[in-house]
């Protein structure tokens, strides 16, 4: 009974709370979540796991987690599985996940955590201008959200290769608390954000890379839900193809049998931390602030990812900051609010247009009305199996 009452109240004072805060604290757990994961994933590559081995213990972890809910949740809404339905789940998954994760892991390993945030910022761009490019997203050049949305992109063009082409000088070293402390820290501790010996425009490259898979992933995504509107179900399809693929590429290319086994316990964290909190919790956490906010509400917090790698890689592990990379995440977030801005005008033209055609219902069949095609309905939301 004591354990009842305290449950009772618990919800009571959770429900006490209004959404719109209870929104905001979750995107804001959200945002440290993924922060966290871009540092734990330089760690892991700093700490010797394999590139290929990595994402395949990391996508078994997120697919057991998204079964049970797919199966369970959707069992009434998800459609008869075809040939042609799986084909279109390999592809997905093909670029979502294998190349997503792929390009993801071998830009981090060549830059640092707070620049591969940074200029994930320029996906919405990105998938604007694919969406565009196939004719999936109308440009409206004569009003101010098309305006809007095409300077975005090219502000997020601009970033991307700035911090491509220009590292610049270092404008801050840091020496971070862990390695002035007198017990002697981890090898990967002292060299978590050093990207030194590495080449950082290739690093950015795979980082482009890695942008243009996710935004494909986003593009190609959108049809195929409306075929198959079951999200959890594709996201599971999605991750399982993905696990297979990175399976067969790990055994060609991973010929060290000791590359599958986990050498210490901080090895075990990074991957249980990738697997858990950035694919499985972070996932659903996202859904539900989309269901209750909108697209536009999550993809306003991204930036905030950004600025928290840079706080946790500078104060606890010592991340250099270039000014290329400054300036060119600058243009990227920029750009990123520019095109959310255009996104949020877009519809309220939609809304004020269907407005009109309702108060004038008699005039209705002698109408053209002009179809504005929105933006995919989730530009920000990441594969099932990461953030990134």
């Amino acid at each position: 009974m004591a354990d009842t009452a305290s449950s009772a109240s618990t919800n009571r004072m959770w429900c006490s709370i209004p959404e719109r805060l209870q929104l905001h604290g979750a995107m804001l757990a959200l945002q440290f979540g993924y922060a966290g994961f871009h540092v734990v994933s330089r760690a892991a590559l700093n700490m010797g796991i394999s590139k290929l081995v990595f994402p395949v213990y990391r996508n078994i972890i997120a697919l057991l987690l998204l079964l049970p809910f797919a199966y369970f949740l959707e069992k009434k809404e998800r459609p008869a599985i075809t040939i042609n339905f799986l084909v279109q789940f390999f592809l997905l998954a093909l670029v979502g996940i294998t190349a997503n994760q792929g390009f993801y892991l071998l830009g981090l390993d060549n830059t640092s955590p707070t620049f591969a945030s940074a200029i994930q910022n320029s996906v919405p761009a990105i998938t604007f201008l694919m969406a565009a490019l196939l004719r999936i997203e109308k440009v409206r050049l004569d009003r101010k959200d098309g305006i809007g949305k095409v300077i975005g992109t090219a502000c997020c063009v601009a970033g991307a290769t700035v911090i491509t082409l220009y590292k610049g000088p270092a404008i801050y070293s840091p020496e971070p608390p862990l390695l002035r402390s007198t017990i002697t820290p981890p090898s990967y501790v002292s060299t978590l954000g050093d990207a030194s010996g590495k080449s950082w425009t290739l690093g950015c490259i795979y980082l482009i890379g890695h942008c243009l898979s996710w935004s494909g992933w986003l593009v190609l995504q959108a049809p195929v839900l409306k075929k198959y509107p079951a999200r959890l179900s594709v996201t599971s399809y999605t991750c399982f193809f993905g696990l297979i693929q990175f399976v067969i590429i790990a055994l060609i290319f991973e010929r060290d049998p000791q590359s599958w086994i986990f050498h210490s316990g901080g090895e075990l964290f990074t991957i249980l931390y990738a697997g858990v909190v950035a694919s499985g919790v972070a996932f659903a956490v996202q859904i539900w602030c989309i269901d209750r906010g909108g697209p536009v509400f999550v993809a306003v917090y991204q930036p905030v990812q950004t600025l928290v790698v840079a706080i946790m890689a500078s104060l606890a592990l010592g991340e250099e900051f270039y000014l290329g990379g400054i300036i060119g995440a600058v243009l990227i977030i920029v750009g990123l609010y520019l095109v959310l801005w255009g996104k949020s005008q877009e519809r309220k033209f939609a809304a004020q247009e269907k407005a009109l055609i309702q108060s004038t219902p008699e005039h209705g069949n002698n109408r053209t009305t002009s179809h504005i095609k929105p933006s995919l309905t989730q530009p920000l939301l990441p594969p099932s199996s990461e953030n990134v």
